[in-house]
């Protein structure tokens, strides 16, 4: 069952004019629930003009600090963002979920040299990770490419500036900027092809790195993959989280091939909490998640574009087929685990176990 804990709004802050930190007060008594990983995120829930709104936003605090901070980008025409950075008080109660997500890697007892392209509140998980591997690798090194549109929009920038100062000779960074002219031409404008070459060629010797984290829109994340790759990088050892926004074109039913394989009047059995939901689904929806939510069941989720994996289950009986998935591993999907949010059936029976 998608379990939301009420949790008070221990502190809120403006980080930059458009981005509002909230920290949360987590009780002892839900301290070992709230436990997590540098990389996860906190999915928030409230309702908003009689409608329930939920989103996700990655943690940008340590594991080590016993602290719980996520930062709120305001996104034009965004509900929750915008409740949270015109509306949102300090002492005020949100609805979250236990700490998800599975972007990062695990700390390391050898020194290891990472690399990071991000872009604006693609920070957010980033910073997270610097501060837990820095302090627990004390001979490992990170490079931060960061692109924003100006100084004053750079998100967390003081706080990475402590860092460098704290972990002198082993934390460099990079700002790019979109909107401000910079005194050497590489830094001006987004990531391309020939830049990353360049920053390969000059600035990065790609065999002495171990570990990538990208965070940022799909077209850049797969940009930057690639040009590691051709420099000499294993896939394997590349790790990314998209935003959702870009993804809208490959999750709408009408551009996606998948949703023409749909089976009408499909027997659908949900395994969640123990306890079994059954519903039929019909050609109102365009998958299951939707299906099954619009039947009244109570299941986790939260982008519904393929990329957090809150959503995940494993299929127990049937068949379906993802329109897109940016969040399951080959391993994943032999174990038969899909997104719900991105399931269509192809069989007239399918059962799925949310209690993984």
């Amino acid at each position: 069952m998608a379990k939301f804990h009420n949790l008070k709004v221990k502190d809120l802050y403006k980080d930059t004019d458009d981005c509002s930190v909230i920290e949360f007060d987590v009780p002892e008594d839900l301290k070992e629930t709230f436990k997590f990983k540098q990389g996860q995120y906190l999915t928030l829930r409230t309702t908003i003009n009689d409608e329930v709104i939920r989103r996700s936003y990655s943690l940008c605090s340590s594991p080590f600090d016993n602290e719980w901070k996520v930062a709120v980008k305001q996104i034009s025409e965004g509900k929750f963002s915008t409740f949270v950075n015109q509306n949102l008080q300090k002492g005020d109660d949100l609805q979250v979920m236990k700490p998800m997500g599975r972007f990062g890697t695990p700390i390391s007892e050898t020194p290891k040299n990472y690399i990071v392209f991000t872009a604006g509140s693609g920070i957010t998980p980033i910073l997270s990770m610097m501060k837990a591997h820095l302090e627990k690798e004390p001979e490992s090194t990170f490079k931060l490419f960061y692109l924003n549109r100006t100084v004053k929009s750079i998100i967390f920038k003081e706080e990475i500036e402590q860092l460098r100062n704290q972990y002198f000779g082993r934390l460099e960074v990079c700002y790019f900027l979109t909107k401000e002219f910079r005194d050497i031409d590489l830094f001006n404008g987004r990531f391309t092809k020939e830049k990353l070459e360049t920053i390969f060629d000059k600035l990065v010797d790609v065999s002495e790195l171990n570990e990538c984290f990208l965070c940022g829109p799909e077209e850049m994340i797969f940009m930057v993959k690639e040009e590691l790759i051709k420099a000499g990088m294993p896939s394997e050892n590349i790790h990314f989280e998209l935003f959702v926004t870009g993804l809208s074109k490959e999750v709408n039913p009408k551009n996606n091939p998948v949703t023409n394989k749909k089976t009408e009047g499909v027997a659908v059995t949900i395994i969640d909490g123990g306890k079994e939901f059954h519903f039929d689904m019909t050609n109102d929806y365009g998958n299951v998640l939707d299906a099954a939510l619009g039947a009244g069941a109570d299941l986790p989720f939260a982008c519904k574009g393929g990329v957090c994996s809150t959503c995940k289950c494993r299929v127990v009986e049937g068949a379906v087929e993802m329109k897109v998935n940016y969040a399951l591993d080959e391993n994943d999907l032999a174990q038969q685990f899909v997104l719900s949010c991105q399931s269509v059936p192809t069989t007239k029976k399918i059962i799925l176990n949310f209690d993984v």
